[in-house]
């Protein structure tokens, strides 16, 4: 009999200990399960830098279009003057070195022109609007050109302008492939972006984590600019040899910005 009532005690005693373990551990899990939620919403620390990248390069091409203007009281007779004057400008281009690839139209027009003629009064003090008409065609043909050998677009310009050319605007040097050297601005930018951040993490006494986001503006080379009154001018000068243009140096700048985790 007391053996059987001791067993029954241990066991009873065995079940507290075990239903007071399960308790006690489920509490505890319960308790952490909760403060991972808390730190779950918290905002996850970081940092935002902005780095930027410029490189600097010589252009190695001269762009500009020029257009030619042609008239005549029969549309057809003006395409054909204004194809004549282009020809002979194009074939110049060419025969100066200008490859044919680095020749392109632009845009081209045919449009009518009008004149306004008037109508008779019919009575004292009331004359009528007078009567639109067609008085001849107008046909425009804008060319644009790209000159590889810089050194040569002053004189390239003089000499389109004896051919006849018609405002010469639009100059400007610039670099023909720029993506090598967008390439290398945009990694100076990340660079200087990566400094400034473990430079700002140190003064923090924090460890950079995991780059969070990136973004690039959009990056820009302003290119030199040349008036239009000096291009016609020298279309208007067909004695001038050719302006001396400078060609000047091309400034590439790229800006970045970067989110990293903190730790």
């Amino acid at each position: 009999m007391l053996n059987i009532f001791f067993s029954k005690t241990y066991n009873s005693v065995l079940l507290t200990l075990v239903l007071i373990a399960m308790v006690v551990s489920l509490g505890a899990y319960t308790n952490m399960t909760l403060k991972q939620a808390d730190r779950s919403d918290l905002p996850m620390p970081s940092i935002t830098v902005t780095g930027k990248g410029e490189v600097k390069a010589v252009p190695d091409i001269a762009q500009f279009s020029f257009s030619v203007l042609a008239e005549d009281s029969d549309a057809i007779k003006a395409q054909e003057l204004s194809g004549t004057a282009i020809n002979e400008i194009v074939a110049y281009l060419k025969e100066s070195g200008i490859a044919e690839k680095d020749i392109k139209t632009a845009n081209y027009s045919l449009a009518p022109k009008y004149k306004y003629e008037p109508t008779p009064c019919v009575t004292i003090g009331y004359c009528p609007p007078g009567d639109q008409v067609v008085d001849g065609f107008e046909v425009s043909q804008t060319i644009t050109v790209k000159v590889r050998a810089t050194d040569k677009a002053g004189v390239i310009l003089a000499g389109i302008g004896e051919k006849g050319a018609t405002n010469i605007s639009s100059l400007d040097f610039t670099i023909d492939d720029p993506d090598t050297l967008m390439a290398e601005a945009r990694q100076l930018a990340i660079n200087d972006a990566r400094t400034q951040a473990k430079k700002l993490a140190a003064d923090l006494g924090v460890r950079l984590g995991h780059l969070l986001s990136y973004s690039e503006n959009q990056p820009n080379y302003p290119v030199p600019f040349y008036g239009k009154a000096m291009l016609e001018a020298v279309s208007a000068d067909a004695s001038f040899s050719g302006p001396e243009l400078p060609v000047g140096e091309n400034k590439i700048t790229s800006n970045v910005s970067l989110t990293f985790e903190l730790r």
